[in-house]
């Protein structure tokens, strides 16, 4: 069992960690936009950041560079991830994705129908899909504060979970939040993005190509009409997960490495700096190294702290900044529809489907999880912060309807965090 804790436990250290970040980033985002700087924080992010090479010019406000450069660096971890869960974690046999993938499932279309019924007739109907998705960062860190009591299994349940909703929410953007498609750009990225997946498929993997194919696709994508950060997705399922070096010939070729340097080391007069045999072994460790990780593997790795550290609580201080008002500036109506949907749509979503499959034996709970306590997740799941904000980026162009969404989502993320956090700790304390 250590095998699957360990990794877990340093995943969820990360998460956790990064979500104290992205709160102090939201409540900075929140301050300046209510202060006296409020003009000088929003005119900030409008600034326009220009790449000019001959023949190509790509010119955006730094707000656009975050939503379409950076997050497409997030969404390519979020398929980096859900390859991974696919092949070997908790999405890899049916009867144990089956319970997040119900969850998952609820999660979106019973939010998404409930606000489309409460909020009939009223402006902002294209924002049903804001209420749909979950945020991992946050549910883990609320699920940290209850410390080591809570089960492996819950949490394991609620990153199957938030990961198969992320895949629901691209598919969402894809397919609901992307007009005037121009198909040519789009054709030519799948057609680089389909040579890559063969390579990758007979070993041809290079990370050095892959990137730079990586950037063109992306640049076709953000040209074509269809958001580019699904291009960060398709470049994920990509990479693969199959090594070049077994764990064996890393053990003693890494020995070996080692043992020349360690030789070096006993000949040497100065131990301040290196000899040039020091350097080639170092070159050569590394280069050991990187053949014996997976490809997936290392790149979800190094890229966890940068996304966790960075992109997160950046995309936050430049999209969770909204002027609080309540005169007629503000579709109230509107917030308080996205609000409701995220807690009760999500809560009535997850449980009500997780329950159904429990019931007709297709999922079953995980090891000491009881059903109060999938209660208290379910309520979780309403807390959708970052990709609502996204997706909110996404469906709005009206300014007055952008910041009333999200005060809506701000609101109903707080309560759902309030109430799950206390639904959980109460059942614990009680068990």
């Amino acid at each position: 069992m250590k095998f699957i804790k360990e990794p877990l436990n340093q995943f969820i250290r990360l998460e956790t960690s990064g979500s104290i970040i992205l709160f102090i980033a939201t409540i900075s985002a929140l301050v300046l936009a209510n202060s006296s700087l409020s003009s000088a924080f929003q005119d900030f992010w409008q600034n326009n950041i220009s790449i000019t090479l001959p023949g190509f010019k790509l010119s955006k406000p730094f707000l656009k560079w975050i939503n379409d450069g950076l997050m497409a660096i997030f969404f390519f971890l979020i398929g980096l991830e859900l390859k991974r869960e696919i092949i070997t974690g908790e999405l890899s046999r049916l009867k144990k994705a089956s319970l997040p993938l119900f969850a998952a499932v609820g999660g979106m279309i019973v939010p998404a129908l409930l606000f489309t019924v409460i909020n009939k007739g009223n402006a902002g109907s294209e924002g049903w899909g804001i209420p749909m998705a979950a945020d991992i960062a946050f549910t883990l860190g609320i699920l940290k504060l209850l410390g080591n009591r809570v089960p492996t299994g819950l949490k394991i349940f609620l990153m199957a979970f938030a990961i198969i909703d992320d895949l629901g929410a691209v598919l969402v953007i894809a397919f609901f939040y992307s007009s005037n498609l121009i198909w040519s750009n789009i054709i030519f990225g799948l057609i680089i993005v389909v040579v890559l997946y063969g390579l990758s498929r007979f070993n041809l993997y290079s990370k050095y190509l892959f990137f730079i194919a990586g950037i063109i696709v992306w640049v076709l994508f953000l040209k074509s009409g269809i958001h580019s950060t699904i291009a960060g997705v398709l470049l994920a399922l990509t990479i693969p997960l199959r090594r070049k070096t077994n764990t064996n010939s890393f053990y003693n070729n890494g020995k070996e490495i080692l043992n020349d340097f360690l030789k070096e080391c006993k000949s040497q007069d100065k131990e301040s700096i290196l000899s040039k045999k020091q350097l080639e072994s170092i070159d050569d460790l590394e280069e050991l190294i990187e053949k014996t990780a997976p490809p997936l593997q290392y790149l979800e790795h190094k890229l966890h702290g940068w996304v966790s550290y960075l992109i997160m609580p950046l995309f936050a201080l430049a999209n969770a900044g909204v002027v609080f008002s309540f005169s007629g500036d503000t579709n109230l109506s509107l917030s308080i529809n996205i609000a409701i949907s995220m807690l009760i749509g999500n809560f009535t979503g997850i449980f009500l489907f997780s329950w159904i499959s429990i019931k007709l034996n297709l999922a079953e709970l995980p090891q000491n999880v009881s059903l109060t306590q999938l209660a208290g997740i379910s309520i979780l799941g309403g807390l959708g912060f970052t990709m609502s904000l996204f997706i909110n980026s996404l469906a709005f162009t009206d300014v007055v309807l952008i910041n009333s969404a999200k005060m809506g989502i701000l609101f109903g993320s707080l309560i759902a965090g309030v109430i799950g956090y206390t639904v959980i700790r109460l059942t614990l304390k009680r068990e």
